[in-house]
């Protein structure tokens, strides 16, 4: 699994250059989170890594395309083709691509370690990490200020909607709290 999780990391970081997003940070907060939770939770390590790798190894070419909202079926079969080379056993590529899949709560969680990797996701923009680096991602681009404090709104609702582990939740709540209420503080005139 090392080399799997060696070439997942490389081949994030190569969709990283090549397309801008996401954002380096986003990445490694991801999966650091998501090995601490599978410590801490008696998860496969090696699985969440590779699935925090690549739930969003498409969303760099997704968003360049303007197929934004496909970028999880498009990340989930280029799992798929990138987990062929290594010959593994079928339930662990099934639970990987399931990491993919499931990184939005959308689907089912097939395991544990789907389920860690949803969770680990919404630190991106629910954790002062995530939500400053998504900030700084995003500054550069031509979002007037309203516009862009409205999609970080919205990402944070929905990353707070996807949380369903009650370690993640008691963890990032103030946060959450605090976020919402400087949110409404930069929308007063």
């Amino acid at each position: 699994m090392q080399e799997i999780i060696k070439k997942a990391r490389k081949w994030a970081l190569e969709e990283t250059e090549r397309y801008g997003t996401p954002y380096v940070g986003h990445l490694d907060l991801a999966y650091e989170v998501g090995q601490r939770l599978s410590i801490e939770l008696d998860a496969d390590k090696d699985m969440v890594a590779v699935g925090t790798y690549l739930m969003d190894i498409k969303l760099g070419q997704a968003k360049a395309e303007g197929k934004i909202e496909e970028h999880i079926g498009m990340s989930a079969k280029a799992t798929t083709e990138f987990l062929k080379q290594f010959g593994i056993v079928e339930d662990i590529r099934q639970n990987i691509v399931n990491c993919v899949e499931a990184h939005h709560a959308t689907i089912p969680y097939q395991s544990l370690e789907a389920e860690i990797c949803a969770n680990a996701d919404c630190y991106r923009f629910l954790h002062p990490r995530g939500l400053f680096g998504y900030f700084i991602l995003h500054g550069s681009h031509s979002l007037d200020f309203d516009s862009g404090l409205e999609k970080a709104e919205n990402k944070l609702e929905e990353k707070w909607n996807i949380l369903s582990l009650d370690i993640c939740k008691k963890e990032l709540e103030p946060y959450y709290r605090m976020f919402k209420e400087l949110i409404d503080r930069a929308k007063e005139k």
